[in-house]
């Protein structure tokens, strides 16, 4: 049985088009579009968009989002940097169990689909109790993020990561990682049981997440890789800070970039986050290699990590995401607005990150979240085309910030005219999921989130 969305406006993956109808079968994918149609029945909306994908996220990281704004935390507040954040997070970790990462997630999957974003790829490392014993099921924790994803309505690329050393060179780690180890025999257990767990969602796919050069070596991943099949992709922290191209270079002689396609084939089944600290090189191969650069502007300026080399990348036709990674924010327009504003303020120009076919910056910056975010995400999602999943976004056109904009101009106030959520519907897989921004679970899930902090803080 199909169902039908009737658009008066929608950006397919040809353009813009208007009267649209577009057919959803009942596995919940695009079984057909038709232009310049009247409205014959179905659900009937104004402008209809792709829903965006969220390429990296730690979903635990959001039960303690502000918590490492306190100056000093490291004795010195003028090194304040990720590490002594990263002290901060570690600790929170001592206290999470199943139970509450379910909870946690959940109001994350709730607030991402109220932002517009379509799918999460889950990059997920607390994998083992309290003392660094495995659960009955290894995949426990990963199964916690996906039954809220599942629950929710939201789109999930499980990401479990692998972790076993505390740094360059293999080395040993340190207490507070002792929930995310693995070897390589475990690892392999954990991806399996999440396909197995999900081989009849189409809302799902399964990659690996090795965590950085810095918790993993050659090795160990070519194991993993050579012991799996059927993985969506692989997604790798690199090139952060600049402490770690430094320990990269006293160990390797080379750089995180470097390294890594000196080791590996990376290809587009690559998603390299943060990549933050590259030189013309490294950029150069990432370009021409069509891996993802998974992009999290907002975590990345709350940590002081830097901005990444996008003019450059950009100018290489480099394929590239966005994610809310420690979820310091929640939405794909502060993440695009911040994207280009980083650009500007390096450059002292504007409209920086504008393709050579297109003058709008928000259709540019639209445009290329929803490519990158599908590849990495490995899911047929982010383009409203036949065969492609139905998951969508409906703006509210009457809105002040919108009215009387249309097209390309529309995307461009939307992303970059003010703060309030324009997002009015959202469907995922042809489901409507939030329905003029409401969830019909939003209560219980906010009271069982409520709950957990109340938990954590005991």
């Amino acid at each position: 049985m199909t169902t039908t969305i009737w658009s008066a406006a929608a950006l397919l993956s040809s353009g813009w088009a208007e009267s649209v109808a577009i057919e959803i079968d009942d596995t919940g994918n695009i079984a057909s579009i038709k232009s310049n149609q009247p409205y014959a029945c179905g659900d009937r909306v104004e402008i209809l968009l792709p829903a965006i994908p969220n390429v990296h996220s730690h979903a635990h990281q959001r039960a303690m989002s502000g918590l490492g704004e306190r100056a000093g935390i490291s004795g010195e507040a003028a090194k304040d940097s990720f590490w002594t954040w990263r002290k901060i997070m570690y600790h929170y970790l001592e206290r999470i169990q199943p139970e509450h990462l379910f909870h946690i997630s959940a109001q994350l999957y709730l607030e991402m689909l109220k932002a517009g974003y379509s799918c999460v790829g889950e990059f997920q490392y607390l994998h083992h109790d309290l003392d660094g014993s495995p659960y009955a099921n290894r995949a426990e924790m990963s199964l916690q993020c996906m039954q809220a994803a599942q629950q929710v309505g939201l789109g999930f690329t499980a990401l479990p990561v692998l972790y076993r050393y505390g740094g360059f060179g293999s080395a040993d780690p340190i207490d507070g990682q002792k929930r995310f180890l693995n070897d390589t025999e475990g690892f392999i257990d954990i991806v399996t049981r999440l396909q197995q767990a999900s081989a009849t969602d189409a809302n799902i796919s399964v990659g690996i997440a090795p965590h950085s050069l810095r918790a993993i070596n050659g090795e160990l991943l070519r194991e993993v890789v050579g012991g799996l099949d059927n993985l969506a992709a692989i997604h790798v922290h690199i090139a952060e800070q600049t402490r770690e191209v430094e320990d990269c270079l006293a160990w390797s002689q080379m750089r995180p970039v470097e390294w890594l396609f000196d080791q590996f084939d990376v290809d587009p089944s690559w998603c390299l986050i943060h990549a933050t600290h590259m030189n013309d090189t490294e950029t150069t191969a990432m370009a021409q290699s069509g891996c993802v650069a998974g992009l999290c502007p907002t975590t990345e300026a709350n940590l002081g990590d830097g901005f990444f080399n996008a003019l450059d990348y950009f100018r290489q036709d480099g394929c590239w995401a966005i994610g809310s990674d420690s979820h310091i924010s929640i939405d794909p327009v502060e993440e695009l607005r911040w994207l280009e504003y980083g650009q500007r303020l390096l450059t002292r120009k504007r409209n920086v990150l504008v393709s050579p076919g297109g003058a709008n910056t928000g259709r540019n910056l639209l445009d290329g979240a929803l490519k990158g975010g599908a590849r990495a995400c490995g899911r047929n999602i982010g383009s409203i085309i036949a065969g492609a999943r139905a998951d969508f976004i409906v703006l509210d056109d009457q809105h002040p910030r919108l009215y009387g904009r249309q097209q390309d101009d529309l995307l461009d106030s939307w992303i970059f005219s003010g703060n309030e959520n324009l997002v009015r519907d959202v469907y995922i897989g042809g489901n409507k999921v939030i329905d003029r921004g409401r969830h019909a679970d939003e209560a219980t899930i906010q009271r069982n989130y409520r709950t957990t902090l109340d938990q954590l803080a005991n």
